[in-house]
């Protein structure tokens, strides 16, 4: 019974618990547990075993937004992106001279300073 509350757990969003996380970690799950007395005492590491969590490949902290989607208005936003990748704009074709330039921000990548003054552009010859 106690392995099922675990695997229930594991499958609700952390907020839901009052838990400032956006998905479970083992160590977070495993406190979670004791917390809310579905245990005694319980490690992260048997959290992750074959007789918990690992037996049906639940694995919270190996979460994939694409596959869990929550976004209730997820259909709308994908259709535009989707709509964009085949060339379309509000149910028009884009012409051969109009294009899609898709960017994302990559917050792994911290602004640097400049190590060299910006230069004026060359006069084309």
């Amino acid at each position: 019974m106690q392995v099922a509350e675990v695997k229930a757990l594991a499958c609700q969003l952390p907020a839901e618990h009052g838990v400032p996380l956006s998905v479970w970690s083992a160590p977070e799950l495993a406190r979670e547990a004791v917390t809310a007395g579905i245990v005694d005492a319980v490690s992260a590491s048997s959290v992750r075993r074959p007789l918990w969590l690992a037996q049906d490949a639940i694995k919270p902290w190996q979460h994939r937004s694409w596959i869990f989607i929550r976004d209730p208005d997820f259909r709308v936003k994908a259709r535009r992106v989707l709509d964009l990748y085949a060339r379309v704009w509000e149910g028009v074709p884009l012409g051969p001279d109009e294009y899609v330039i898709s960017s994302d921000e990559k917050t792994s990548i911290q602004a640097r300073c400049r190590c060299h003054p910006t230069l004026a552009p060359k006069k084309p010859a």
